[in-house]
């Protein structure tokens, strides 16, 4: 058995977990330990905020007593708005306090585009646009080429947690640029689990969302590799 382990903030589309590991074997166990929000706001300050050593350290025991074998701290905007290098000191205060391998959404994205070979990238973000343009200038600082960035506006994770399939679809078509190779949807409360395929299929190119970049970087940290073609393309290459 593979326990990994996910501190998610808050609760918005925590259950794309369960529907993804489903998918993934028997053998391996996705625990999620929600943190503190604090305040839901898609604003800097509130995201510094959120992300926090002390705030990411109180979910830190109850993975350790779950069995969690490497963590993930499973927020984008949480993560990339400390810029390249924070969010690299924020993933190794992680580990340090954890005692186990650890990582970011943000950091998920950046492998997954490399696992894949891509680097022209479209961005379909919920998030107002000058967040969007941060994890812009984060998929940049990675070596990404950026060819478009779109935000929705949205404020509050609660209210993007409410979007279905119908509105991630015309966020991702909306986003597309003909020269991009992927679209990026990096908001965790988004519900995309169960939409990647009808994503894939109609924009004609691999997409990647922050719940399965998340998931594929657990694994990555604990050298498992699940074959999951539900998942996208992201979980079709062995």
């Amino acid at each position: 058995m593979t326990s990994l382990g996910f501190l998610y903030p808050g609760h918005s589309a925590e259950d794309d977990y369960p529907r993804i590991e489903q998918l993934l074997g028997a053998d391996i166990r996705l625990d999620v330990i929600h943190t503190d929000i604090g305040e839901d706001a898609h604003r800097v300050d509130a995201l510094l905020r959120m992300g926090a050593p002390e705030r990411l350290a109180a979910g830190v025991g109850e993975l350790r007593m779950a069995g969690a074998e490497a963590v993930v701290w499973a927020c984008t905007s949480g993560s990339f708005v400390y810029g390249w290098d924070g969010a690299h000191e924020q993933v190794r205060a992680l580990a340090r306090e954890a005692g186990m391998p650890a990582s970011s959404t943000s950091f998920a994205f950046t492998n997954a585009l490399r696992e894949l070979g891509l680097r022209r990238v479209a961005v379909a973000a919920t998030y107002p646009d000058d967040v969007a343009e941060l994890f812009a200038a984060f998929l940049r600082a990675s070596g990404a080429e950026v060819t478009s960035t779109r935000g929705a506006g949205i404020i509050t994770a609660a209210e993007v947690g409410t979007w279905g399939e119908e509105e991630v679809l015309a966020l991702a078509t909306a986003a597309d640029d003909e020269t991009a190779e992927a679209v990026l949807l990096p908001d965790t409360a988004l519900h995309t689990a169960a939409h990647l395929q009808t994503l894939e299929k109609t924009l004609g190119k691999p997409v990647l969302t922050a719940n399965q970049v998340t998931v594929r970087e657990a694994l990555r940290l604990t050298d498992r590799r699940v074959n999951a073609p539900e998942l996208g393309t992201l979980f079709t290459r062995q």
